[in-house]
């Protein structure tokens, strides 16, 4: 067991709250979940990057750890799910220019702002929900980074977990990141993969963890 700095278990009053609220909006089919989350995040997106995603230091330096940490090897299909404004995904198109990359999110209005900033030809974004998602192929690099705990209750979850998981090709790598411990929780349904890397990241007011999984290769 990895250790845990001592406010790691107490959260926040404001991201209990938050949790709260999804964890209800959760309860709602399929659906209707995906058409509130899509208000949601299309009414915090009335003003651009409300979370300073761009310019925050907490921000970009899970960024480059992130990119630091990941295994060296070509990528040919990413994907980035709940891309936002697409701070990450134009890093990605950046660090691996050969590779055709794909950033979905639920709000329209963020993937304007993403498709508005200069980018290379094998770069585009989709609007939609991961659980409904259906794009065409598998990808041999899969991002999923501070979303899961927008599905909400365990069911919910399930269904995320199963969809990124599909989303992976044989052999590629699924890469989560989200607050530690929570991602504890998060990560109850992955299932069908070996884990190759779990970094840590306590020296941040934020603790966050990288996770690393990799899918089964085709059988020969």
């Amino acid at each position: 067991m990895l250790p845990r700095p001592p406010e790691a278990d107490r959260q926040p009053l404001p991201d209990l709250l938050h949790r709260a609220l999804f964890k209800a909006v959760s309860l709602l089919p399929p659906r209707s979940q995906a058409v509130l989350l899509r208000r949601y995040f299309n009414w915090w997106h009335r003003s651009p990057d409300p979370w300073r995603l761009r310019t925050d230091d907490y921000e970009q330096h899970k960024y480059a750890t992130t990119l630091r940490l990941l295994p060296a090897r070509p990528y040919h299909r990413i994907i980035d799910v709940g891309c936002s404004e697409g701070v990450f995904t134009h890093m990605l198109a950046t660090r691996y220019p050969d590779a055709e990359v794909t950033g979905v999110d639920v709000s329209e209005r963020a993937l304007d702002r993403a498709r508005a900033r200069p980018a290379r030809e094998r770069l585009t974004f989709t609007c939609a929900d991961l659980i409904s998602y259906t794009p065409p192929g598998a990808f041999d690099l899969v991002f999923c980074a501070e979303t899961l705990y927008y599905l909400g209750r365990g069911e919910r979850l399930r269904l995320a977990s199963a969809r990124l998981t599909e989303l992976v090709a044989p052999g590629g790598l699924l890469t989560l990141v989200h607050p530690w411990p929570e991602a504890e929780r998060l990560y109850t349904y992955i299932s069908g993969m070996t884990p190759i890397l779990h970094h840590v990241e306590i020296e941040t007011h934020r603790p966050f963890s990288v996770t690393v999984l990799q899918a089964a290769p085709v059988a020969r």
